[in-house]
């Protein structure tokens, strides 16, 4: 299907190796001198005048395929090293193959010492997916050694020192200019830390034929821009407004009027038919002066609420509401309705002192508050990314978004998705208010929960990316508006 593409566990990539391999013929070293041709391939492409080219290869065949990119690079005239540590001599025969025909071509080996030597580029093939835990002290070393000296990366399949399950790098890792990856793209690569490590990432299948991805399990999918057309449908032509749903926002205790005013007016700019506001009185001038679309309400007491919830057909509750009695009052209130829900900011943090299944609802938390729903800490979110939006989809029994770099979109029985889009630019405050604000239209508009989730929060970031044109520092959440119109109508 157009945008979305197969994510693989690293359980996954070595059947498919293996799959691969009986389909081209049974011979392993089949395989691998694709691997390094392509590899090859990619250097003559983007470092076309690289003269001095280090290969730093490990013991397995990610090394193998190094092996074969030296020889290749060896025989176009390059000045081709190729470096490991005295442990790491090629591990299986196929990998020694690769390193017998290297140096039979003439090719040179060294030992690593304390520094690499001179390059232009250095190819990282020292573990590809072999390596889920921290490095030891002489890997460590010969990591820092790559990552100290100048020339650019180029990492083999995955950045060494990463996981390519988890997203993690649990001790030091290769900061790679660009990552190539063979046949499966790796789910871990596309999320949390892993980001900071892969550099440009590309794809090379090696002319594997396609039914060798028959019956492949996957464990995610990725979404890019070209997925938003699924579910962002023309109107019909004799359409009126309750079709695209009525949207109420709840939140703005004193001093969260803005986060509850960018909510209404996301949603507004996300298609909603119709956007109504609960919040303090002391707000409603200054969100009707800002947004008149939005019909807004002075709501100091749940009987003040309970007829605006009737009305609705999703609630969106939480930005700037405060746990405070008012706000926590409404969040309760707001939970007995039945109605669809989208929670964040406060509305998470008061689900998570008092945890329950919800019936319908898409919940929205950063790491931190992913962190206190699962009752754990950020760095346990961020350590499995994957694993945290599962767990909350699991306890909570409803969609999650968890937010970040390569946010990850979870729902019980489903297959998890990953955005392919996004910026540091992001990272401020306000952007969360936008984002609820965009599901909960989508949810309005009768996708169902975890489509809307998805839908909502690649068209928010895809509209992240188009306001960070003009610098990602200093972008606002209200940047994002014009886009989301624009971006709402592939």
């Amino acid at each position: 299907m157009s945008g979305t593409w197969p994510l693989y566990s690293t359980h996954a990539a070595r059947a498919l190796d293996a799959r691969a391999t009986q389909a081209l013929g049974g011979d392993p070293y089949v395989l691998m001198q694709r691997a390094g041709l392509s590899a090859w391939q990619q250097v003559l492409l983007h470092w076309p005048e690289a003269h001095r080219i280090v290969v730093v290869c490990g013991p397995g065949s990610n090394g193998g395929d190094g092996y074969v990119l030296a020889r290749h690079a060896h025989r176009a005239g390059r000045h081709v090293e190729v470096v490991h540590l005295p442990v790491h001599v090629p591990g299986n025969p196929v990998a020694q193959r690769a390193c017998t025909e290297y140096v039979a071509g003439g090719g040179q080996v060294t030992l690593f010492g304390d520094v690499l030597p001179r390059a232009d580029i250095v190819v990282d093939a020292l573990f590809g997916i072999g390596l889920s835990r921290a490095p030891e002290t002489d890997v460590r070393a010969l990591i820092d050694a790559i990552n100290a000296q100048a020339a650019p990366v180029f990492s083999l399949d995955v950045p060494s020192g990463v996981d390519a399950d988890r997203g993690c790098a649990p001790g030091v890792a290769v900061l790679a200019t660009r990552t190539l990856q063979f046949i499966a793209r790796h789910a871990g690569l596309y999320t949390g830390d892993a980001l900071e490590y892969t550099g440009v990432l590309a794809m090379e299948y090696l002319d594997v034929p396609a039914d060798a991805f028959d019956g492949a399990v996957t464990s995610g999918v990725l979404l890019d821009h070209d997925a938003l057309a699924r579910w962002l449908l023309p109107r019909r032509r004799n359409t009126h407004k309750g079709e695209s749903g009525h949207v109420l926002c709840i939140g703005g205790d004193e001093g969260g009027g803005g986060a509850i005013a960018l909510c209404a007016e996301a949603a507004l700019r996300a298609g909603a038919g119709l956007v109504s506001v609960a919040t303090r009185p002391s707000h409603v001038p200054a969100l009707l002066a800002r947004r008149p679309e939005a019909m807004v309400r002075a709501v100091e007491s749940t009987d003040e609420l309970t007829p605006l919830l009737e009305r609705a057909r999703v609630v969106a509750l939480g930005p700037g509401m405060g746990q405070g009695e008012w706000g926590s009052a409404l969040f309760r209130c707001a939970m007995r309705s039945g109605k669809p829900k989208v929670l964040d900011a406060d509305a998470l943090n008061l689900l998570a002192m008092s945890p329950q299944a919800l019936e319908d609802a898409i919940l929205t938390p950063h790491p931190g508050e992913a962190a206190r729903l699962l009752d754990c800490t950020t760095a346990d979110v961020q350590q499995d990314r994957f694993s945290a939006a599962r767990a909350i989809a699991q306890r909570y029994a409803c969609a999650v978004v968890l937010k970040g770099a390569g946010t990850v979109v979870a729902a019980p029985g489903e297959v998890a998705r990953v955005l392919d889009a996004g910026n540091p630019g992001m990272a401020v405050g306000g952007m969360g208010d936008v984002l609820t604000g965009v599901i909960a239209a989508l949810r309005a508009q009768g996708l169902s929960a975890f489509d809307a989730a998805s839908a909502g929060a690649l068209l928010h970031s895809l509209a992240g990316d188009a306001a960070a044109w003009d610098g990602q520092r200093g972008l606002l959440p209200s940047d994002l508006f014009a886009h989301l119109r624009r971006l709402a109508n592939p």
